[in-house]
């Protein structure tokens, strides 16, 4: 049987494909644009747009039984034809903050969203496995260009603390869960092993770069109207809370280690491995 991919080229998605290949499993990638998919040879690549049902044919789900869910809109008419094509399990990318945990998240953008997606497969299929990352060190690659450039980074709640996951760890943990049924019924927190301040984190980058990095704490104030053009509010709002929470209750680390069985990667490793995204060309 084949384990369709959605996603596939994204962070996640890239690597879950070539974990998989590795397993041996015979994996097929669902990408808008095929032609510039740039993945193994051995992945049957076929088009579709997980936003559009209209684009997406019943021959991707032939001898289809399992499948990688990525939290896009629009997700019911795909889940709705998946089952209906004889897909029975789902592994599905969610989110921390659909968990609900704290105050923070409730009716955040980012809970409101992915409890969307969670709904979208758990109302259809009894047959599913949840993973909900908190933050991931990927979204540190926003302070990119200041890094390139030289310019300071310029962030608020310096000292809050956050435990950053590495995409690696994500897309392993999906492989566990569609090769194994250890997991079936459960929605699984996930973050990086060690809860680290911003400054650090930023620090950890500048050993990695072989230089210190230039750092600026700015007040909500300036963060919101420094990127108001850019990031839409909802966002901004939700990103301030974390932040100012973490401040006093830092992220409780929750490695993939009960999933994968090994320690979650750490920033330092995520960090030489985006090595290049923050050097000048």
């Amino acid at each position: 049987m084949t384990i369709l991919v959605t996603g596939a080229t994204g962070a996640v998605g890239r690597h879950l494909v070539t974990t998989l290949l590795a397993r041996g499993a015979d994996v097929r990638a669902l990408t808008r644009k095929p032609g510039d998919a740039n993945l193994p040879a051995a992945v049957e690549v076929v088009a579709g747009d997980l936003a559009d049902p209209t684009t997406i044919g019943p021959q991707v789900f032939d001898d289809v039984d399992r499948t990688f869910v990525f939290p896009a809109q629009g997700l019911d008419a795909f889940v709705t034809a998946a089952t209906a094509h004889g897909v029975h399990r789902f592994t599905v990318l969610s989110s921390l903050a659909a968990a609900k945990e704290f105050p923070r998240d409730h009716g955040s953008a980012s809970q409101l969203h992915h409890s969307a997606v969670e709904a979208a497969v758990t109302g259809r299929t009894d047959v599913w496995t949840i993973l909900r990352p908190g933050t991931f060190a990927n979204n540190l690659l926003s302070w990119a260009w200041q890094i390139r450039s030289g310019a300071p980074i310029r962030a608020p709640y310096l000292a809050s603390a956050q435990a950053p996951i590495h995409e690696y760890d994500v897309a392993e943990a999906a492989a566990e869960t569609l090769l194994a049924d250890d997991h079936l019924g459960e929605a699984i927190p996930l973050t990086g092993p060690r809860a680290l301040t911003r400054s650090e984190q930023v620090a950890i980058i500048g050993e990695a770069l072989g230089r210190e990095i230039p750092l600026v704490e700015i007040t909500p104030e300036e963060f919101r109207a420094e990127t108001a053009q850019f990031v839409p509010e909802p966002v901004v709002r939700m990103l301030l809370g974390y932040w100012h929470d973490t401040l006093t209750v830092p992220d409780v680390p929750r490695p993939v280690t009960a999933v994968t069985g090994r320690p979650g990667r750490t920033l330092a490793q995520w960090a030489a491995d985006h090595r290049a995204d923050f050097e000048t060309a």
